[in-house]
């Protein structure tokens, strides 16, 4: 651990860095309850299209990765902070004045391309503070808190609409922003050392790209990776749809949303503390990747035997165990995808979570618009990016055997 009397103490740092983190989250599930009366206010036809509120959340973050590690590396994590802060306000504001669909997504890629700073600078700064087993632990209670934000958010999301329009949600984002900036810019010092600062070079991240795609280990699991998200964002995109429009739960979308939710949680926290220490991760990832495949060609043909609309338990159990094991895939398949990058770690990340960002968009946008009121095209998607994400991964493990 980096020893300095400027920094505030342990406590304030990992609040702090948590909520940088919740922002992100925030962001994309608090919007799902509002969503049908956004698209009816900017006068959208197809309902579908109220889904890529949420995607070009997730468009923004991809293109914001390319940026906002690098620049970090050169000009430190404060100033790359304020950027992105910038930019999710200035998103924000977009947002929340849009009279028509085109505003909103440009409103939400602007947010998302400043949320990507938050989301991978906030990796950085425990990285700069701290070292060894102390990163990991501090990385544990930072995610233990990141995962409780989507159980609660669309529960947020939904009590504000009770009482409020969606613009105000919108408002709830600028003032959590402003908070959460002030407090970082007067507590929280610069923790990266003038030595270890790069001089920004657009060459130097062509070379590492160069080398993540000709390392297949590295580029097999971060296609694993980008297919297993467009999984995850097809089910966020549809899931409001589904469960509100198809199977008419109204406000108990919240409740169902919050319970395959800590279904993903709890397979992310098992993983860390269980699984991976007695199986590894390669065997982990070949097993939760098969899993998901299986269960998902089990079920379709269950869809498709039910007319597209099958019960909704048999739903939300597949929906547990398939976001159960999608949870040991999250932290495993980019830990693998950066293992032979260790000596490029900075910008290797950034280029990895971009990619996979960049993979998992359209498959998530796809899938999400061929909704057609029933389950059919939500799980033939899972079958889909089952099939690639079980294929990556096995292309990725014949590397030397693994």
């Amino acid at each position: 651990m980096m020893q300095n009397s400027n920094f505030p103490s342990q406590r304030e740092f990992i609040v702090i860095v948590a909520l940088m983190m919740a922002l992100v989250a925030l962001a994309i599930d608090m919007m799902l309850p509002a969503l049908p009366k956004i698209g009816q206010d900017l006068g959208v036809f197809n309902s579908n299209d109220n889904q890529l509120i949420i995607s070009f959340l997730f468009l923004g973050i991809a293109f914001g990765q390319l940026v906002y590690g690098p620049i970090s590396d050169s000009y430190g994590r404060k100033n790359s902070i304020y950027i992105g802060f910038t930019f999710f306000l200035m998103g924000c504001v977009v947002s929340l004045f849009s009279n028509s669909l085109f505003y909103m997504l440009l409103g939400r890629f602007i947010q998302g391309f400043g949320l990507a700073g938050p989301r991978i600078i906030s990796v950085a700064l425990v990285r700069d503070r701290y070292l060894g087993e102390d990163m990991a632990r501090i990385m544990s209670v930072v995610m233990a808190i990141f995962i409780i934000v989507p159980i609660v958010a669309p529960a947020l999301g939904q009590y504000v609409l009770k009482f409020a329009t969606w613009e105000v949600i919108f408002i709830s984002f600028i003032v959590y922003a402003i908070i959460l900036l002030v407090w970082f810019t007067f507590r929280m010092p610069e923790t990266l050392k003038e030595e270890d600062k790069h001089t920004f070079s657009l060459s130097r991240v062509f070379k590492v790209s160069k080398e993540v795609f000709n390392n297949r280990v590295s580029i097999g699991y971060t296609l694993a990776a980008g297919f297993m998200s467009g999984m995850f964002l097809a089910y966020l995109n549809s899931s409001q749809q589904l469960f509100q429009e198809t199977y008419k739960m109204g406000d108990l979308y919240a409740i169902i949303f919050a319970l395959l939710a800590f279904a993903v949680g709890i397979g992310s926290f098992l993983n860390g503390q269980l699984l991976v220490k007695r199986h590894g991760m390669r065997k982990m990832v070949r097993y939760a990747s098969s899993m998901i495949l299986v269960l998902s060609i089990f079920y379709y043909a269950v869809v498709l035997l039910k007319g597209g609309v099958p019960e909704l338990w048999s739903l939300l159990l597949f929906f547990v165990l398939t976001l159960f094991h999608t949870g040991i895939l999250f932290g495993n398949l980019n830990s693998l995808a950066m293992e032979p990058l260790g000596h490029i770690a900075g910008i290797g990340s950034t280029i990895v979570g971009a990619l996979s960002t960049f993979v998992s968009v359209p498959f998530g946008i796809w899938i999400g618009l061929s909704f057609d009121g029933t389950v059919a095209p939500l799980i033939f998607g899972f079958v889909v990016l089952g099939i690639l994400t079980f294929g990556a991964v096995f292309w990725a493990g014949k590397e030397n055997n693994l």
